[in-house]
């Protein structure tokens, strides 16, 4: 979706300044945060891509005005809500007051180290043929989908070129609204900056990303 999350290329928002040694937690709640928000993927009511599309879907002033952490906090009240293991009245009474819906399975502190060396593996066979190959030229397609994707809104409509094909993943624009995982082969495409940019980028920068072939046509 074009949300406040797709910056690739975007004015107005000045340079990307790293913070030299960043923390990894800037205050002790976001630590809470993290550890609520795993836990609560864990019961097995949605998955990673309908969890990034919560976020996405945030009003760009609340995304904007939130810390990372922030945004996390936000999206997961919002699937708690649709997944009805949370009320408003809950919320607002900051304490369970309605009925709520089972999960599908709890994890335990004592299986969290397992939980998280495991991870959320979205590598998938694909039963058809790859469509495209290294050194191939292709170009993204043009779209500006209501719902989730994962082709930045900088690289759309794009010619570039296959670097290296992937394995087959998880399809994220129909996993995120519960269309099924329907995985497709995945590509490593390398744009000039100059396509991406315009004249005025430096003709010696590419960029890659991995682009799903249903994003892909020949050029």
């Amino acid at each position: 979706m074009n949300g406040p999350h797709d910056l690739g290329g975007q004015m107005g928002f000045g340079p990307v300044a790293p913070e030299k040694d960043e923390p990894y937690f800037h205050a002790e709640w976001e630590k809470r945060a993290l550890g609520v928000t795993l836990t609560a993927g864990a019961m097995g009511a949605w998955n990673i891509d309908e969890s990034r599309h919560a976020r996405e879907s945030l009003h760009p002033a609340d995304y904007y005005s939130s810390s990372y952490y922030e945004i996390w906090i936000k999206a997961l009240e919002t699937l708690l809500k649709r997944h009805a293991f949370v009320t408003a009245n809950d919320l607002a009474a900051g304490d369970a007051v309605d009925p709520a819906a089972t999960p599908k399975r709890v994890l335990k502190a004592e299986n969290v180290p397992a939980a998280l060396a495991k991870g959320g593996p979205c590598d998938r066979p694909v039963a058809e043929p790859q469509r495209f190959a290294a050194g191939q030229r292709v170009r993204t397609k043009n779209f500006h989908p209501t719902g989730h994707t994962r082709l930045p809104r900088y690289a759309r409509g794009k010619e570039g070129v296959i670097d290296a094909v992937r394995e087959g993943f998880v399809f994220p624009d129909s996993n995120a609204p519960g269309q099924g995982e329907n995985p497709e082969w995945v590509y490593t495409v390398v744009f000039s900056a100059q396509e991406l940019w315009g004249e005025g980028a430096d003709p010696t920068l590419e960029v890659s990303i991995d682009a799903w072939e249903s994003y892909l046509e020949p050029a």
